[in-house]
């Protein structure tokens, strides 16, 4: 792989730096590099702390402003419905009087509740009287419906706002300013009146209901509800650092109500930003999609550290903003203060450092350095060259400086013994590898030889003493089914189909052991053989077996040479493999065949092709790998024995082998190696064909 190669590269180039360098590179390598990147990161670690620390400030400062906010209308509500059901009012509905009676009364109420008007409705909402005398004659309970006891923040039409009298109408209209960032807008004046509004149905004492009380405040230009606002979150002295805080309301995105300041004028005094309106981002996010924004924001000509949250009327329809925030400009300094001198404490400290480390480096390189000269001397034929005496006692030096006292006293011998050790090694290596070898062949040949003449005495016997009692068996079964009758070998038919079943298996085990004992006499033509297509041909054979299991088959077939055998006998080797496979993974698995060319002779050419089956069953055990291809050896209660040992020995007849391991890629399970020759050897041909 590319990366691999570079870094080796990188691994060799260090290496042939000198041992000053890499001490050097050692010492400084954390200092510049990972002091650094430590400073660095608390630098973006304290910036992003600073940044929360504001936010999470700026939404408490919201907290406060909202609950301010939310007492003044319970408190609007209180006073309407003190109003509506105080027992003057009950009495001059009662008397029926009108006029200047009832302007009085409302305008007493008024003063008493604080609030900005107070009007008095009849029952189907149309406007009866008002605090400021007689009422239009068009004049309606709005925005609440007849019959409705509601507290909560609403917009005024500007005809209703008339109805709320020439003092208070001259505070509807805003001019909008033009403002930076804003959304665009062909609106020139905001005329609609946002207002804390609450409706009070009056009823008689017989429950009927005889009217409507509705008061409220105008918070359009409405200077000292915001500056009380103001007072309360950020209150004298509350921001350090010289930061200011404001407070606004907003009708829409139009500011009708703030402390925010325009810039100053030429005599150097300032105007309330009233008229100016909220940036798009910000509109987007509080008015379209109803979410708090709690993030820096430019608010007229200054950033702010800003929170706004929507306001709903009593239909939850979005009808404004309430705002708080504060200028991030002195806080922003105070960060970048305090960067600037983390990062100065950080370079002073490794600049420290930087110079303590040479220091030492130095005392550990310098007598590195005199030794490395003193072995380039001793190789260029000095040898009366040595290290300088180091100055000092025993106990006055390092462990480098001792070092170099005894350089001088083991060079010569240490060289000597090494390359007489070498040798000593590399005879001693070659004399037990090569008995090793010879002792492995011998014992490898004389326990095969030992097991042919074994099974070969073992088949005469078996062919003479098994056969003519399993003929004898088979006729006499035979009579028995003709004696007994078709009726009377039905009521049997599973006792004798078991005795046929077992007779047929001890015909398969002798016929197993004669092709192994007398190979010529059951050796096939040698032919060149497509490994996809013998794979595929067993795959056919064992479907009935794969079909009743959840054995899933992945193919890798790579070989690109034919092997050199007998192509029934190798279709008798892998269905034997496969078929030990699909017996291995009684609930399911995976079975990978795989096939690929190997490389042999000095060529480098391809000299065979290998097949490798891998299942994962539970595997081979310790125990039963060495013994795997041996006769007799299994593990499932109805085998034989021999299947695995014949098809060693069909493999083999064509010098090729077969190999079993366990999976070595982390996954469990037995993998079954089958290496062929892609041209068979010349004495195996000749013994094929005259068998044949």
């Amino acid at each position: 792989m590319p990366g691999d190669g570079a870094v080796s590269r990188s691994g060799r180039a260090f290496a042939r730096l000198s041992i000053r360098r890499k001490l050097l590179a050692m010492v400084l390598l954390p200092l510049l590099v990972v002091l650094p990147l430590l400073g660095l990161l608390l630098l973006w670690w304290g910036s992003a702390a600073l940044d929360r620390l504001l936010i999470t400030k700026v939404r408490a400062d919201l907290a406060v402003a909202n609950g301010y906010f939310e007492r003044v209308l319970g408190e609007v509500g209180a006073s309407t419905a003190a109003v509506a059901e105080s027992q003057r009012l009950h009495q001059a509905l009662a008397a029926a009087g009108g006029g200047a009676g009832w302007t009085a009364l409302l305008e007493a109420f008024r003063e008493r509740e604080g609030l900005d008007f107070l009007h008095l409705h009849t029952a189907d909402g149309h406007l009866l009287a008002t605090q400021r005398g007689a009422p239009a004659a068009d004049g309606t309970l709005a925005p609440h419906a007849p019959g409705q006891d509601r507290t909560s923040v609403e917009l005024l039409t500007p005809v209703q706002a008339r109805a709320l009298g020439a003092e208070l109408a001259g505070r509807v209209a805003v001019p909008l300013l033009p403002t930076r960032n804003a959304a665009p807008s062909l609106r020139q004046q905001e005329d609609r009146a946002m207002v804390l509004l609450s409706t009070h149905p009056v009823h008689g004492s017989d429950g009927r209901l005889l009217g409507h009380v509705q008061g409220g405040m105008l918070l359009n230009r409405n200077l000292g509800f915001i500056d009380h606002i103001n007072g309360i979150v950020y209150p004298e002295g509350s921001l350090p650092f010289g930061s200011r805080g404001t407070a606004t309301l907003f009708l829409d995105d139009v500011r009708i109500s703030t402390n925010v300041r325009l810039f100053a004028d030429a005599q150097g005094r300032t105007d309330r930003a009233i008229g100016t309106r909220v940036s798009q981002a910000v509109r987007d996010a509080v008015l379209g999609r109803g979410s708090t924004w709690l993030d820096r924001a430019f608010v007229v000509n200054e950033w702010y550290v800003s929170a706004y949250q929507p306001l709903a009327d009593g239909n939850g329809r979005p009808l404004g903003m309430l705002y708080v925030g504060f200028t991030e400009r002195p806080f922003t300094l105070l960060k970048y203060a305090l960067l600037a001198s983390i990062g100065v404490v950080f370079f002073a400290v490794m600049i420290a450092a930087a110079v303590v480390s040479l220091r030492w480096a130095r005392s550990i390189f310098s007598p590195l350095e005199q030794m490395e000269a003193t072995m380039k001397r001793v190789q260029a034929g000095d040898g009366g060259a040595r290290v300088a005496p180091t100055e000092g006692g025993h106990d006055e030096v390092d462990e480098i400086g001792r070092l170099a006292r005894h350089f001088d006293e083991l060079l010569d011998q240490v060289d000597r013994d090494t390359r007489e050790l070498q040798r000593w090694n590399a005879e001693l290596d070659a004399k037990v590898a090569e008995r090793t070898a010879q002792l492995a062949e011998a014992q490898s040949q004389l326990v095969k030889n030992e097991k042919l003449a074994a099974v070969g005495q073992l088949t005469a016997s078996i062919a003479h003493e098994v056969n003519n009692p399993i003929a004898v068996i088979q006729g006499n079964l035979d009579l028995m089914r003709e004696l007994l009758g078709p009726e009377q070998a039905h009521k049997v038919r599973a006792e004798l189909r078991l005795v046929d079943e077992q007779i047929e298996r001890m015909r398969l085990i002798v016929t197993q052991l004669l092709q192994f004992a007398r190979p010529s006499e059951y050796a096939g033509y040698v032919e060149a053989v497509d490994s996809i297509r013998a794979l595929d041909d067993c795959l056919v054979l064992v479907a009935h077996l794969l079909a009743r299991t959840r054995i899933r088959v992945l193919r890798s077939l790579q070989a690109t040479r034919p092997a050199a055998i007998n192509r029934q006998e190798l279709q008798q080797v892998l269905v034997n493999l496969l078929v030990n496979a699909i017996h291995a993974m009684p609930e399911g698995g995976e079975l990978q065949l795989s096939t690929r060319d190997w490389q042999g002779g000095a060529d480098g050419q391809a000299a065979g092709l290998e097949i490798e089956l891998r299942d994962t069953g539970p595997g081979l055990s310790p125990e039963l790998l060495p013994t795997l291809f041996q006769p007799f050896v299994t593990r499932k209660k109805d085998g034989t024995g021999l299947g695995l040992w014949i098809s060693r020995s069909l493999v083999e007849r064509y010098g090729g082998d077969i190999t079993a391991a366990n999976r070595s890629d982390g996954v469990r399970g037995a993998v079954f190696t089958v290496r062929l020759l892609a041209e068979a050897p010349t004495d195996t041909a000749t013994t094929a064909g005259a068998g044949d």
